[in-house]
């Protein structure tokens, strides 16, 4: 398959395979966008049930705004997650914890683990190398993660990852023309620059 998109972001992860950030294309990456989205697994994703159209007019919409953007990850030229970035001042995320210079807010869904068959340290090694692009190469200070306080996967996979658990907060629903978010239970969870990268 040809590749016309840059780049943002390539790292090689031992043991693990070579990692490239792209910037989503709402177009061309709608079908293995819209797989995903849609498998019950997915359903904190908040996208169960829209059709293919649905999707991609709403990364069509996401495409157009400065504080939030929507990536995807390969691995060794294998899509293998869908990572989103925001900044947390523009998010209803800054109503629920006390916003500090250098934050960014990230959430992120991995594809089905049939597709990579379950490996272990799978997970790990994709996440070392997204941390590097967020806090390294966006030059930002630290994570926050706002994943629903009932799903508790992502909850660990956090934990796992040196995240150090935040409160427990009641995101506020968002109703406006563009964008329908309900209300959320979340865990928050933060990871430093300086834990995830000592010295």
């Amino acid at each position: 398959m040809s590749e016309t998109r840059e780049t943002v972001y390539e790292e090689r992860v031992d043991g693990f395979g070579t990692v490239c950030v792209l910037r989503l294309d709402p177009q061309a990456d709608a079908e293995v966008v819209h797989s995903w989205v849609s498998e019950e697994r997915a359903a904190f994703w908040g996208m169960n049930g829209l059709s293919h159209d649905q999707v991609t007019e709403i990364y069509a919409h996401l495409d157009t705004l400065d504080t939030h953007h929507a990536y995807l990850v390969r691995r060794d030229g294998v899509p293998v997650a869908l990572l989103q970035t925001y900044e947390p001042e523009a998010d209803r995320v800054s109503e629920c914890y006390d916003v500090e210079p250098g934050d960014i807010g990230v959430h992120l869904l991995l594809a089905p683990a049939d597709e990579e068959g379950g490996r272990s340290g799978w997970t790990s090694g994709l996440l070392k190398a997204i941390t590097s692009y967020v806090l390294i190469g966006l030059d930002r200070r630290r994570i926050v993660v706002d994943p629903d306080v009932a799903n508790e996967k992502a909850v660990a996979r956090f934990g796992r990852q040196g995240f150090e658990a935040g409160p427990l907060v009641t995101l506020p629903e968002i109703d406006l023309p563009d964008v329908y978010l309900p209300e959320k239970k979340a865990q928050l969870a933060f990871l430093r620059r300086e834990v995830a990268f000592p010295g």
